[in-house]
């Protein structure tokens, strides 16, 4: 029987440019909750989610629901042209979950990277500054001012010239990797003394938890000390929620595992269950600072990605996802501390709810990206999709959807433990 994906793959390499890469050879056919089907039938358990995209599961019945009850009405009008309801709605939504107990206000767009481009134009409105400090390892985005902002070089920024001017790097602090949270205050200074004067620096921006980074969560101690020296400076703290966001950490924002609220908050992925919708939301007067017509786009807010937003919203709560994410996330880690015992290359197990990750080191304690790659292709030989991410690709990182059966994730499991047991043994 021919494999249908080789085809595929095939005339991807012809048709698609090398720089659109690609994690898995597989080609999705369809998909239900935490299953896919590829071009030749096999099932794959899908542990990446889209990239946290559907923590709801691939075609949640509300939300397919949702998308078909607005398809019946317009799919697109613009809503800088002829504005809707349900817009407006989820705007008032998004303003009670965000984090801070202030009034706020949220501007729809269409990714995660436009959602962290509005976050700074809406900081230089706000401060007339213009400087922002971003974190070693940190991922926002591929625009310009997006992989300005990312703390990797390759391969975001190799051959792309010249970055954005006026953004910073501090070092991210990761206890594994001898980085502590000193230092990072200690970079912040630095960059003070030798590269910008603090009354011209706009924002910090930092993800709560980094996603391709490493999935690294922020140490307490480094967002108490952000925050303030916000305040001090009056500086806006930007929190890039992208990957953290919709109970993937057992809240629907991460900030609220720190009690610290933002000033402005980037969210998509998980926002809308698969359909293209980012938005910031943030404090109403640093929100209003742009004149009109500053913010917005085309396709910002479409109709459909809205309805399925508030759906979204609607099954977080309804099946408690949230409360779900933690458990899941317990057990993942117990799992993953039990096979260390037998397994001397794995350095580090992690995570906030189920935002997890296990990062491997060969027998010399050195970043293993080898052995990274060895594990996540066992598992996809047995029909576990996994994603690596890490400064050093050494780390694998569970993305499950939150709505995924128990069965399915013990099964799931099962065939991580055998992948990470046999690449020790070879």
């Amino acid at each position: 029987m021919e494999d249908l994906n080789q085809a595929l793959l095939q005339r991807r390499a012809t048709a698609l440019p090398k720089g659109v890469g690609l994690m898995n050879p597989i080609f999705a056919k369809s998909a239900l909750n935490a299953e896919v089907v590829d071009q030749n039938g096999d099932r794959y358990i899908d542990f990446a989610a889209g990239i946290a995209v559907v923590n709801t599961g691939h075609r949640h019945p509300k939300i397919v629901e949702a998308i078909t009850a607005q398809l019946a009405q317009f799919t697109h009008t613009c809503h800088h042209v002829l504005p809707y309801e349900n817009y407006v709605h989820l705007a008032e939504r998004l303003n009670n979950l965000v984090p801070g107990d202030f009034e706020k206000k949220t501007a729809f767009v269409t990714t995660g990277a436009e959602a962290v481009e509005n976050a700074i134009k809406i900081a230089r409105a706000h401060t007339g500054r213009t400087g922002v400090i971003a974190f070693s390892g940190g991922f926002h985005g591929r625009t310009y001012m997006g992989m300005s902002l990312t703390g990797k070089v390759a391969p975001y920024k190799t051959k792309f010239g010249s970055m954005m001017p006026d953004i910073y790097h501090a070092p991210f602090p990761i206890e594994v990797h001898g980085v502590s949270v000193a230092d990072s205050l200690a970079g912040i200074e630095r960059i003070f003394k030798s590269e910008i004067e603090a009354t011209r620096v706009a924002a910090i921006i930092i993800e709560p938890i980094q996603g391709e980074g490493g999935f690294y969560p922020v140490p307490q101690e480094l967002m108490d000390a952000l925050r303030k020296l916000c305040d001090q400076q009056g500086m806006v703290l930007i929190a890039d929620e992208i990957q953290t966001g919709f109970a993937r950490t057992g809240k629907h924002f991460a900030m609220e595992n720190y009690g610290i609220a933002a000033d402005l908050t980037c969210m998509a992925k998980g926002l809308a269950g698969g359909m293209p919708l980012a938005a910031v939301t943030g404090r109403a007067d640093i929100m209003d600072a742009p004149e009109p017509g500053g913010l917005g786009g085309t396709y910002g807010g479409n109709p459909l990605a809205i309805a399925a937003a508030h759906a979204v919203l609607d099954v977080i709560e309804e099946e408690q996802l949230c409360e779900r994410a933690i458990q899941m996330g317990a057990l993942l880690q117990e799992r993953l501390k039990n096979i260390s015992k037998d397994v001397s290359q794995i350095a580090d197990v992690r995570g906030v709810g189920m935002m997890v990750a296990v990062e491997f080191n060969d027998l010399n304690g050195q970043p293993d990206p080898a052995f990274t790659a060895k594990v996540k292709d066992l598992a996809l030989a047995n029909k576990l999709v996994l994603l690596t991410c890490g400064v050093y690709g050494n780390v694998i990182r569970f993305l499950a959807p939150l709505t995924i059966e128990s069965e399915l994730f013990e099964e799931a499991m099962d065939i991580l433990e055998q992948a990470i047991k046999e690449a020790a043994a070879q």
